[in-house]
């Protein structure tokens, strides 16, 4: 585990080559028709058969000897505090844990563990900010921590709104943890976060921390927050028939989290689906939290959706990959040229009873991951947390 710079993506190319299943991370089409990748620069320049990709001199080459390739996974929910350590359980190197379960990009859900945070206006603004640049500054281990996401509380006017835009905050932490709870003071808040271009999520469901409280249907739609947190529960769930309500009356995403109510998040997803509208559905973890780091919790919300819910596998990644990144505004999470190349190498489990890697993920069992990649440098090899892949790719120099 390394706190690193932020620094500029990986000079020269990389051909990824033998690439068994490429999967885009885009629902229209989950899986592309190519077994090749040319990274240049940090970004995926092309995209395609071997033979056809352009010429690269010089490139180094990984070979994924007909493994699987996927976007890197986004952790739509979690909550840091600074670093990679989390007081919550007080455990350091929980980031870097999470980045040998695939996850190159993690969002802030709100800095809520901080011992003594803030809650007076000028100490809320402080800390968002604070927060957001020393992620922005020094990444864990290479993962990209989109952090900074201040509490609402009584008294917050516009002008606060501004002012954490202007330097540079984005996300608003869960609507609910604060003292803002109720829904038409939400709305108001909200809609001035959106104003300054911030995006902001709301809590769902029974209190998870102290001070937080219920967060119900009726104030979930009213306060109208971009992004449905935890629809599931963080972790005590509405009713389910509330749940499947919200899905069908909200237009706003809808965030399924390991660390929430795993009946709900299917029947969640099934809602979604069955709506047409899965294009919505996106994974987290909530976590750190009382129940701990999950280091594998968005492999196994995969899992979860493709086996218990059925829903194609191809189609949970993207949940877990291209879903977050339209709707959170990122420059990951797809398989498309002009991306950053922020992969996942992966391979059926050894010993999984699926035939392939999708098959197996479809009976429940999680994949072993043998490479992940950010912004075109490798940042980790075989995991340390999944099962062994059944093929493994190689770096084999250049």
């Amino acid at each position: 585990m390394a706190i690193e710079a932020a620094a500029g993506p990986m000079r020269g190319s990389v051909i990824i080559r033998n690439i068994g299943l490429l999967l885009s991370g885009h629902l229209g089409v989950p899986v592309l028709d190519a077994d090749a990748i040319l990274v240049s620069d940090g970004r995926i320049a092309a995209i395609g058969r071997l033979n056809a990709l352009p010429e690269a001199p010089g490139a180094a080459i990984i070979d994924a000897h007909g493994g699987a390739v996927a976007p890197g996974l986004i952790d739509s929910h979690v909550h840091p505090v600074f670093g990679d350590w989390t007081p919550r359980q007080n455990q350091i190197g929980w980031v870097d844990s999470c980045l040998h379960g695939g996850v190159t990009t993690m969002i802030s859900a709100g800095e809520v563990h901080l011992p003594g945070r803030p809650k007076d206006i000028i100490g809320l603004k402080a800390l968002a900010i604070a927060a957001q640049r020393s992620f922005a500054n020094a990444r864990p281990s290479g993962v990209k921590v989109l952090a900074g996401a201040p509490v609402l509380e009584h008294g917050m006017v516009e002008s606060d709104f501004a002012e954490l835009a202007a330097g540079g905050v984005t996300l608003l932490g869960e609507v609910g943890l604060g003292s803002v709870k109720a829904g038409y003071e939400a709305r108001e808040m909200v809609a001035w976060a959106r104003k300054h271009g911030i995006q902001s999520t709301i809590h769902t469901g029974g209190p998870s921390i102290p001070g937080s409280g219920l967060i119900d249907k009726d104030t979930v739609l009213e306060a109208d927050a971009d992004i449905i947190g935890h629809i599931n529960g963080g972790h005590t769930s509405l009713p389910e028939a509330h749940v499947c309500e919200l899905c069908e009356r909200s237009s706003r995403a809808i965030e399924l989290v390991h660390n929430g109510n795993e009946r709900v998040a299917v029947a969640a997803a099934q809602a979604a689906r069955d709506l047409g509208q899965l294009h919505r559905v996106i994974l987290g973890t909530d976590s750190p939290a009382g129940s701990g780091v999950q280091p594998l919790g968005i492999l196994r919300m995969v899992s979860l959706l493709a086996s218990m819910g059925q829903i194609d596998p191809a189609l949970a990644f993207c949940m877990a990959t291209g879903n977050t990144a339209r709707l959170r505004g990122l420059d990951s999470g797809l398989i498309e040229v002009g991306r950053v190349a922020d992969l996942v190498f992966l391979d059926r489990a050894q010993h999984s009873a699926g035939g392939d890697m999708l098959h197996s993920i479809a009976l429940g069992d999680i994949p072993g991951i043998g490479m992940v990649m950010i912004d075109g440098l490798v940042r980790a090899g075989r995991s340390r947390n999944t099962p062994p892949a059944e093929r493994i790719p190689e770096l084999i120099g250049h």
